[in-house]
C-alpha cells in the first residue's frame, strides 16, 4: 500500500482510537463527532481488510494487525509534528500540558509531592498526573502517550524504551519509635523472631525480597500471618503495632518524621533496589518531556 492511497488524517483517527480505546473519547480529543470518528474507522477497516478494533467490556480493543501497526504510524505522526513545530519550544511558565506518569504506589510516596511543589513554582499551569504502573501495558501506555513518562525500580522493559538511572537505595527494616528491635543488637534469630509485615507486592523485583525473606525464617507461620498488597499502608500499621516491616530506604525516611518510625539494616544480604525514569523513544525529542525528564533527574538523581 502506497501511502497516497490513503487518507492521512485517518491515521490520526487511528492513533486516537488506539490511545483511548473509546469512540468519544478519541472523538473529543481530535475534536470531531463520534459519528464522524465512526465513518473514519470503517474507511480505515475497509482501506486495511481487517476489523483494527473490536468491541468489547473493556472498550476498543485492537486487533494483532492494529497492535503490528500502530508503533510505525505513531512514529510517523510523531515524526510529521516534530517537522511541523521546528520552532516551537516548551514555555514551562505558561505551558498548560497534562503530564501522566506511571510508578508503583510506594514511588508514588516519594516522588509525587517534591514534582507536584516544583511544578507549582516552575509551570503553575502544568497539568501533573500519577497513574499506577502495569507491567504488561507499560510499553503500549507510552507508546500511544497515555503516560508520558514511568519512574520506578522496573525491570525487563521493552527496548523501545529510553532510560536514566536516578538512585540505587537500600531495604531497610522500619518500625514504630520505641518497638525492642531498636534497641540493642540485631542478628538474624531475634530478627526472623519479631513479628513482620508483609507485602505482598507481585513486581519484579519487590518479590524477590519477599522469597529471601522468607528463607532467612520471615513470613512463615506466625511471624508471617499479616499482609498487605500494597506499600501505602504500611506506615500507618506499623505506626500503632508492634509488626515491622522491610521496605525501600526511601519509603522509610519519607514516612518516619510524619509517623513517628525508625529503621535498621536487616541482619541479611538483600539487593539494592536500582531506581531510573523511563520515557517512550518516539518522544525522546518530544520538548515537554525534554523539560520534564530534566526536572526529575535534576530533583532526584544521585
Amino acid at each position: 500500500m502506497e501511502p497516497s492511497s490513503i487518507d492521512l488524517n485517518l491515521l490520526s483517527v487511528f492513533q486516537e482510537v488506539y490511545r483511548e480505546r473509546q469512540i468519544s473519547n478519541a472523538a473529543r480529543r481530535l475534536g470531531l463527532t463520534q459519528s464522524a470518528v465512526s465513518n473514519a474507522l470503517a474507511r480505515l477497516r475497509k482501506t486495511f481488510g481487517d476489523e483494527l478494533f473490536v468491541r468489547t467490556s473493556h472498550g476498543m480493543q485492537p486487533t494483532p494487525l492494529a497492535q503490528q501497526m500502530a508503533e510505525p504510524i505513531g512514529a510517523a505522526l510523531a515524526q510529521v509534528a516534530l517537522a511541523l513545530s521546528q520552532r516551537s519550544r516548551f514555555e514551562a511558565g505558561t505551558s498548560t500540558r497534562r503530564f501522566t506518569l506511571a510508578m508503583t504506589d510506594v514511588g508514588e510516596v516519594y516522588f509525587m509531592p517534591t514534582l507536584i511543589e516544583r511544578c507549582r513554582a516552575l509551570a503553575p499551569n502544568v497539568e501533573l498526573a500519577s497513574s499506577r504502573v502495569n507491567g504488561a501495558t507499560l510499553k503500549d501506555d507510552m507508546e500511544t502517550g497515555r503516560v508520558d513518562m514511568a519512574i520506578g525500580a522496573f525491570e525487563d522493559v521493552s527496548e523501545a524504551l529510553y532510560q536514566r538511572q536516578l538512585f540505587r537505595q537500600r531495604f531497610v527494616t522500619m518500625f514504630r519509635k520505641g518497638h525492642p528491635l531498636g534497641r540493642g543488637t540485631v542478628d538474624l534469630a531475634r530478627f526472623a523472631a519479631a513479628t513482620h509485615l508483609i507485602v505482598d507486592a507481585a513486581q519484579s523485583p519487590y518479590d524477590r525480597i519477599n522469597t529471601l525473606l522468607a528463607k532467612a525464617g520471615v513470613g512463615a507461620q506466625a511471624q508471617g500471618r499479616y499482609r498487605v498488597p500494597h506499600f501505602t499502608a504500611v506506615p500507618y500499621i506499623v505506626a500503632t503495632s508492634e509488626l515491622v516491616v522491610t521496605v525501600p530506604q526511601k519509603l522509610a525516611e519519607s514516612a518516619a518524621g510524619p509517623f513517628g518510625l525508625e529503621w535498621i539494616e536487616p541482619p541479611l544480604q538483600l539487593p539494592t533496589l536500582q531506581t531510573n525514569a523511563f520515557w517512550h523513544r518516539r518522544f525522546n525529542h518530544d520538548p515537554g518531556i525534554q523539560w520534564l525528564r530534566g526536572l526529575i533527574a535534576e530533583v532526584f538523581a544521585e
